[in-house]
């Protein structure tokens, strides 16, 4: 099929960033722990780190898709915009760690000296391109933040996260007059910060691909299990889509087009939100998926055809979690194509190579499509 003005070589991605954010440092330790156990003599930094960070901003400034990005500043957010996703009894719980010289909140999420004005550049940063697209200045915006935000949940940090900068999105987005807003998180972990906040609402379409990892903790009492619907006026609106470890390019491609694609069809959303991690890849360290760039570029590309096809072209993209320090930056860069709909690669993959067995995961998603239409009413009747 010839391609339309839509997908025209004149698009862009406007990339909100602000390197402030590179100051939140998580420290060193076993993994994610910050523990010393004395008898290492190499500590290794925390995940989430300002490195992957840094290879994601190089690629995009000197990668082959520089030509197609333009780079907007950040913001730090003000303290009443963060109340319309998270709780005052928690922001005052931020505020008093900071002000105390930090605290770890819970396992692996340590609030040090920046991390809290590393938070509220991310969170504001992230607002600032929401706005970009809503005020009409951009179609697609990429909003390159960092901590992650999609654990916290709106009265408790998890999971690196301290502010949920895709839910406050989201939130401006709903208080900006889009009557539906649609989620997609492709994290390998469940976006359950995201789909906490908005669990009782219809106006918001969550939809999380991730590994069936369970619960973690208190910090993390989310299953991410299919019966996580969502609750009251938002029962249905919350999809979890958990896939068995090992799934690829081809089992990912499959949960798009079999459960994403129609229930984003069905929904029939004003915006498109794509939250995004790297730790889906098959190389990741903190998980155990085998997404590579070409299934990167391929969820890109099917994500743009909704927001085309439903949103008038407007796309707000927001960075996420993706730990391993160079094929993140690959994995990024091969996304942000799909999602401009170029024809060919511009980049190829340097270390992907493993093969794909996908028949356990194409059984998975045909359950999770068969419980799907049974439980939840707006899809109940689809072909």
């Amino acid at each position: 099929m010839a391609a339309s003005t839509a997908t025209a070589p004149t698009d862009r991605i406007d990339v909100f960033w602000d390197s402030g954010m590179l100051n939140h440092n998580s420290g060193n330790g076993v993994f994610d722990t910050g523990m010393d156990p004395g008898f290492l003599d190499v500590l290794e930094k925390h995940p989430e780190n300002s490195d992957r960070v840094k290879n994601m901003v190089s690629i995009l400034k000197r990668g082959p898709i520089s030509p197609y990005i333009s780079w907007l500043p950040g913001r730090p957010a003000l303290l009443s915009e963060l109340l319309s996703f998270h709780s005052s009894e928690y922001i005052n719980e931020l505020v008093e760690a900071d002000r105390d010289g930090g605290k770890m909140l819970c396992s692996g999420t340590f609030l040090n000296p920046g991390s809290w004005d590393a938070s509220l550049l991310a969170a504001g940063t992230t607002l600032s391109a929401m706005k970009h697209v809503l005020d009409g200045h951009g179609k697609i915006a990429y909003a390159l933040v960092r901590p992650p935000g999609h654990h916290a949940q709106p009265t408790r940090a998890d999971g690196y996260c301290f502010l949920n900068n895709a839910g406050l999105a989201v939130q401006f987005a709903l208080n900006s007059g889009c009557a539906k807003v649609a989620v997609i998180d492709i994290d390998v972990h469940y976006g359950n910060g995201t789909a906490e906040g908005f669990y009782r609402s219809d106006e918001v379409l969550t939809t999380s691909l991730h590994m069936n990892h369970g619960s973690w903790g208190p910090s993390h009492p989310q299953n991410g299990s299919v019966d996580e619907l969502g609750e009251a006026e938002g029962f249905g609106y919350n999809l979890n889509i958990p896939l068995p470890n090992g799934t690829g390019d081809r089992g990912y491609r499959h949960a798009m087009t079999e459960l994403v694609v129609p229930a984003i069809q069905k929904f029939e959303p004003e915006m498109m939100v794509l939250v995004i991690g790297q730790d889906s890849s098959a190389f990741d360290p903190n998980g155990r998926q085998c997404l590579t760039m070409e299934g990167y570029q391929e969820i890109g590309r099917i994500v743009r055809s909704l927001a085309d096809r439903h949103c008038s072209g407007r796309l707000l993209i927001v960075q996420e979690g993706g730990y391993h320090v160079t094929y993140s930056a690959y994995c990024l860069h091969a996304t942000l194509e799909g999602v401009l709909n170029l024809p060919t690669s511009l980049l190829s993959d340097p270390i992907a190579y493993y093969p794909e067995d996908e028949a356990l995961a194409v059984e998975v998603i045909k359950s999770i499509k068969k419980f799907q239409k049974d439980n939840v009413p707006f899809l109940k009747g689809g072909a």
